[in-house]
């Protein structure tokens, strides 16, 4: 009797593991399918939207690549996000190094107040940097822009790197401070190679995060200081232009490209 019930339960469990998978590929196929309508119309070879396109070609790949308007947002998302790369870096790592291995009290009260911009609505924060940035003169400028995707691109860092130090033998800091090096030559010359591929893998995500942020970019960026996504979403509210679809389906591979890279780092770690 009692090998009836377990087998049964096992059945009853079997089946909804199998419910429960195929609702989860569901969601994702949901998920998934603007991106596999809109990369399909990127190789239209005409000045409006077509799905199935009649013929493939590179046509909405040129037009993207030879305006400078396009170019220009390019440029400017690639720059933006390279500092808040660089600056995020240099503050989640330095932050993660202190909240891990420092002892003190409020050490959680202060890790909540370091990840609270990931809790915080982006309207609020977009918007609060605006009045703040204003008082600063530092609207429309491209390093306003560095430094509020920074406020969002860094807890992130902070995250990777708390859970790479948690790996990381304190023996062996303990074994170079014996040695005689100081805590700056132990955090430069041991700690940071065996942490580099958590170090990498939130630099990468803290680039894709700025090159495809749009709510605060909207509310910082001047008329000289237009990001890519900024300039996406003018294009959606005063032309709909195809080459939207174009800058979507180059923009989708250069995040598959991140994610797979932070992955690799990840599992090297």
């Amino acid at each position: 009797m009692f090998y009836r019930k377990r087998k049964k339960s096992s059945i009853l469990e079997s089946r909804s593991s199998l419910v429960l998978t195929f609702m989860a590929c569901a969601v994702y196929f949901f998920l998934m399918l603007p991106s596999v309508v809109v990369v399909p119309m990127s190789f239209g070879d005409k000045d409006e939207f077509e799905f199935p396109p009649s013929s493939m070609s590179f046509y909405l790949y040129e037009k993207f690549f030879t305006d400078k308007s396009w170019i220009s947002a390019t440029e400017q998302s690639f720059k933006v996000a390279s500092g808040t790369l660089l600056l995020s870096l240099i503050l989640g790592v330095s932050a993660a190094y202190g909240l891990v291995r420092g002892k003190f009290r409020g050490a959680k009260a202060l890790t909540i107040f370091f990840l609270s911009p990931m809790l915080m609505p982006a309207i609020t924060v977009a918007l609060g940097l605006y009045l703040y940035f204003s008082l600063l003169g530092l609207s429309g400028s491209t390093f306003g822009l560095i430094l509020g995707h920074t406020l969002v691109a860094t807890p992130f860092v902070i995250i990777t790197s708390m859970s790479g130090l948690r790996y990381v033998d304190i023996n062996l800091e303990n074994a170079a401070l014996i040695l005689g090096a100081n805590r700056i030559t132990i955090f430069l010359k041991v700690t940071l190679p065996i942490l580099r591929p958590s170090i990498i893998a939130g630099g990468l995500f803290s680039f894709l995060i700025s090159f495809d942020e749009v709510v605060i970019a909207w509310f910082i960026a001047g008329a000289k200081t237009i990001t890519l996504p900024v300039k996406m979403y003018s294009s959606i509210r005063w032309e709909v232009s195809p080459v939207l679809a174009a800058v979507s389906s180059l923009l989708t591979m250069v995040s598959i490209i991140i994610f797979i890279s932070a992955a690799l780092f990840q599992k090297r770690k």
